[in-house]
C-alpha cells in the first residue's frame, strides 16, 4: 500500500524524479540528496513501511540481498574501501522520514566521516537482567 503525501512514497514509484540506481517491481535505490560520501544511496520499498517494525518480513530479506548486490557495485564502481548499512527507526533514532529505507554509505580512507556510538560496559550480571527481559 501506498500513502498518498509520503515523499518516499512518490519517489520510489516515480512520481518525483530522482538520481535512481537500480529499481525492480519492488524497490528503488537512489542517490541521497545530501550525502555523506560519494555514492551514498538509499534502498526505498515501493510500498508504505513506516519503519522496520512494520516492514514486512518478506521485504526485509529482499532488502539485504539487494543491499549486498549494491555494495558489491560500489566497490567496483566506486572502489570504496568500506560500506555503512544505516537504518533508523523513529524520531529518538535519527528517522526523519517516516518511510522505510535503507542508508548505503560508501566509505573511503580519510572520507572525514565516523560513527562515534558512546559505548558502555555493564557487568555481566547486568548483561544477564537485560537478557532474561528480552528471551523471557
Amino acid at each position: 500500500m501506498r500513502k498518498e503525501n509520503c515523499i518516499f512514497c512518490k519517489i520510489a514509484n516515480g512520481e518525483i524524479p530522482s538520481k535512481t540506481l537500480y529499481e525492480d517491481r519492488n524497490f528503488r535505490v537512489i542517490l541521497d540528496l545530501g550525502p555523506a560520501t560519494k555514492g551514498h544511496a538509499l534502498i526505498l520499498p515501493k510500498e508504505h513501511a513506516e519503519n522496520l517494525y512494520d516492514l514486512p518480513q518478506e521485504s526485509a530479506s529482499e532488502v539485504m540481498v539487494l543491499a549486498q548486490k549494491m555494495a558489491a557495485t560500489f566497490v567496483e564502481k566506486l572502489h570504496c574501501d568500506g560500506l555503512n548499512l544505516m537504518q533508523n527507526n523513529g524520531e529518538v533514532a535519527g528517522q526523519t522520514v517516516r518511510h522505510f529505507h535503507l542508508h548505503l554509505i560508501p566509505r573511503y580512507v580519510d572520507d572525514g566521516q565516523s560513527i562515534n556510538l558512546k559505548t558502555g560496559s555493564p557487568t555481566q550480571e547486568e548483561l544477564e537482567a537485560i537478557r532474561r527481559t528480552i528471551v523471557e
